[in-house]
């Protein structure tokens, strides 16, 4: 391992991963779970489902802002590291040892998940499956949409000056949206690692296929609709969420 990629960035976005998923998914367990009193206080779901998507993508945010972010640049996401990669802003070798690390995360992140106990289980510890009278292809569908979201969403805020450092407040929001109206239709995960953890805790693997090709098929037409004038004007610099001007050990410039 050479200095510009050294175990420590890649262990860094492995904890980063997992703490997305334990926190992330404890908000999801919190507010849904069978005997949870938060479904007492709050009986309306599409009100907690906005509040759990605010909540899990409040947690990225807190996270791309940590010096967690200052180290690996919080992708926490396959296909926001695979699109930096891309795009030209992450090198084949780092990206393949985030992409490993976060899978490693999510499987980390998930395991404490398990003291939930009988709260936790009723929802599958988080995991992601086709909503009740939604079709694999429907959900399919629904997290492309919401990956494109995610990927321009994204990808703009880096790429405007003025907006640039406003980056991890987008997630927030974005998320609350998402999970509000997509949720009962797919779970909105938009990120493999996130859809992965609580499955293999679980050994809930239905329809596991959508959370893998959706948001790979999102991420693609993403860029796509990105390269659209005007937005192919926008120049992504470093492939950070935030922080960008650090870059310790100089794995965000692009290698050969």
């Amino acid at each position: 391992m050479s200095r510009r990629t050294p175990y420590a960035v890649y262990l860094t976005e492995l904890a980063g991963t997992a703490l997305l998923l334990l926190f992330g998914l404890s908000f999801v367990i919190l507010d849904f779970g069978k005997g949870s009193p938060v479904v007492r206080f709050i009986p309306d779901p599409g009100v907690r489902r906005l509040i759990t998507g605010f909540l899990f993508g409040s947690t990225g945010a807190a996270i791309a802002y940590s010096g967690i972010g200052k180290i690996s640049g919080a992708h926490i996401n396959p296909v926001v590291t695979l699109a930096f990669r891309i795009k030209g802003k992450f090198s084949t070798r780092n990206t393949l040892g985030y992409i490993m690390a976060q899978f490693i995360g999510a499987a980390a992140g998930s395991a404490p998940l398990l003291i939930w106990g009988q709260t936790g289980k009723s929802v599958g510890f988080g995991s992601t499956t086709p909503g009740a009278g939604y079709t694999g292809f429907d959900a399919f569908i629904g997290e492309t949409i919401t990956t494109v979201a995610l990927i321009v969403g994204l990808f703009v805020f880096l790429g405007h000056k003025r907006l640039r450092r406003f980056t991890p407040l987008l997630f927030p929001f974005l998320y609350a949206v998402m999970v509000y109206l997509e949720a009962p239709i797919s779970g909105t995960s938009t990120n493999p690692a996130r859809s992965f953890g609580p499955s293999l805790i679980s050994g809930i693997w239905n329809g596991w296929w959508v959370y893998l090709l959706g948001p790979l098929v999102g991420m693609f037409i993403g860029l796509a609709i990105l390269r659209i004038h005007p937005l192919k004007k926008l120049e992504v610099e470093v492939a950070k969420i935030y922080h960008f001007e650090h870059d310790l050990y100089g794995t965000f410039r692009r290698e050969s």
